[in-house]
């Protein structure tokens, strides 16, 4: 009961802004899984509010973190527009290629986690940094269209679950229960699509 309370007394407390950013966070998500390309312009404008309120509310890195999604928006857009020209499809990474990506994040994500940990005051510094880090790489792997994107998603919406409920953040905590199922969801619909074009059952992917 504390935890509904306190996650209905979040919402009540968002601002509109707030209530317009999660509004086009959710579009861009469901959009994203559709394969449409105005899931981008979703995007933008949620993480330009993002970034506004996160500066003004002096929280400079999540700020940053938020215009860099910002910049990706507009490259995710111009990539699946060309995408759309040329009949880009869904694709799939070998596992050899996502164990490099995840050691070469993991190793960043450690350095920054040390640096966090040891010469700034923030708390679960590591865990905030592994999510971070793996948030950055994988909006890059939505924009290339990598089907394997999802279930990054999943784990770092998980991570960040645990993340908002040791802090607090019931309202926040509550939409990442429904990112996360909207993942599984994302990479079930774009499983679909890609098994299609490739004939590859998912025991083989």
């Amino acid at each position: 009961m504390d935890f509904l309370t306190q996650t209905l007394s979040g919402f009540t407390a968002m601002s509109h802004w707030e209530y317009i950013a999660v509004g086009l966070s959710i579009a861009y998500l469901l959009l994203a899984i559709k394969e449409s390309l105005w899931c981008w312009p979703a995007a933008f404008f949620s993480t330009l509010i993002y970034t506004i309120m996160y500066w003004n509310g002096a929280l400079l890195m999540e700020s940053l973190l938020n215009f860099y999604y910002m910049y990706m928006a507009v490259f995710g857009w111009m990539v699946w527009r060309k995408g759309k020209a040329d009949n880009i499809s869904i694709t799939s990474w070998s596992t050899q290629r996502h164990a490099i990506l995840i050691g070469a994040t993991s190793l960043a994500a450690i350095i920054i986690g040390y640096v966090m940990q040891n010469y700034t005051h923030a708390d679960f510094a590591y865990l905030d940094s592994f999510t971070t880090c793996f948030a950055v790489v994988t909006t890059y792997l939505v924009a290339k269209k990598v089907l394997e994107n999802w279930l990054y998603w999943i784990v770092i919406d998980a991570a960040s679950m645990y993340l908002y409920y040791e802090k607090g953040y019931y309202p926040t905590l509550a939409l990442f229960i429904f990112y996360t199922i909207m993942a599984a969801w994302g990479f079930k619909t774009w499983y679909e699509e890609y098994e299609q074009s490739q004939a590859k059952p998912l025991a083989q992917l």
